[in-house]
């Protein structure tokens, strides 16, 4: 059995989610057998002591990097805050997973962020094949199943698991309103504790979403209502980041208006160009937190970019 101290630290982190202010950092670990040089940018920028917690992504792009399940044990240990360990869906079959899940619920890893997973044919390894087995819909069921002590075969676990909390992703841009209800509905059917969206960069953006999100829960008549949104932001400080993201990332939008101050910054120079970046990131930020102040930041481990993002936070 889990000491309590330990338990209760993911309860008390669902908790805040719930009724507070509240912000993860995202983490992705290197392609090497060591967390040492992501640990220590963390520790070296404080940041532990200003963030509620970690999500430790699997794989990212179908590239080689170090276990996302081991790394986050290593960082709820280090750091005891919680950390969500990223599950996609592209590289095991259901036995496997269910078996990280098992193992993980043992070393009290029971937050969980299920993604579909990018497609395999982006990765760096040769002649890599996805399993996607299913989608996060998928992974989704399978943890309310194992939260009830049944398996996905529908057969029962020798002891039920303590509670395991689902996260999710979603867009933050959308063409079709229905479309974008479908998916999110299934998502919160499914009784995820969280959707966190990609980052979304305008305010009047956020506010719509924020609106469907609750006209959708509030259709629920159980706990499915107390599902959380979580606003993915991922500052920008290069023109070229920017546009890269406009173009080529499906259901994320930029507008307008950053691209165009990047592109005069950038003319002027590259420190004109990220001081401008920083201060329209930082100026978002404080946008999010009078709208709804759940945030996860990405910043593809830049911590001193969140450092400075974050010390108003």
């Amino acid at each position: 059995m889990l000491a309590k101290k330990g338990y209760f630290l993911i309860e008390n982190f669902i908790n805040k989610l719930k009724n507070n202010k509240f912000i993860t950092l995202e983490v992705t670990p290197k392609r090497a057998p060591s967390l040492k040089m992501v640990l220590d940018k963390i520790e070296k920028f404080e940041l532990n002591d200003i963030v509620d917690g970690y999500i430790v992504t699997d794989n990212p792009l179908a590239k080689l990097k170090y276990s996302a399940i081991l790394a986050s044990i290593k960082i709820q240990n280090k750091f005891n805050k919680p950390s969500i360990a990223t599950m996609s869906m592209r590289d095991k079959n259901m036995l496997a997973l269910q078996s990280d899940l098992l193992g993980a619920n043992d070393f009290n890893i029971r937050t969980v962020l299920a993604l579909t997973g990018d497609p395999a044919k982006m990765s760096d390894q040769p002649y890599l094949k996805g399993v996607f087995q299913g989608n996060s819909n998928t992974l989704l069921k399978t943890i309310s199943l194992f939260n009830e002590g049944v398996s996905y075969s529908g057969n029962n676990l020798l002891e039920k698991p303590n509670t395991i909390y689902p996260f999710c992703v979603t867009n933050s841009y959308y063409k079709s309103v229905n479309n974008f209800r479908k998916k999110l509905s299934s998502k919160i059917e499914n009784y995820t504790t969280g959707v966190i969206t990609q980052p979304i960069y305008d305010k009047t953006n956020l506010i719509n979403i924020l609106d469907i999100f609750n006209d959708i829960k509030n259709n629920f008549n159980d706990t499915r209502q107390e599902t959380q949104l979580v606003v993915g932001l991922f500052p920008i400080v290069k023109l070229k980041t920017a546009q890269f993201l406009d173009s080529h990332v499906p259901g994320i939008n930029i507008p307008n208006s950053w691209i165009d101050k990047l592109k005069k910054a950038s003319q002027i120079s590259e420190q004109e160009e990220y001081k401008v970046g920083l201060e329209l990131s930082k100026n978002l930020l404080e946008d999010i937190k009078k709208i709804h102040p759940k945030v996860h930041l990405m910043t593809a481990n830049n911590f001193e970019l969140a450092n400075k993002l974050l010390a108003n936070w």
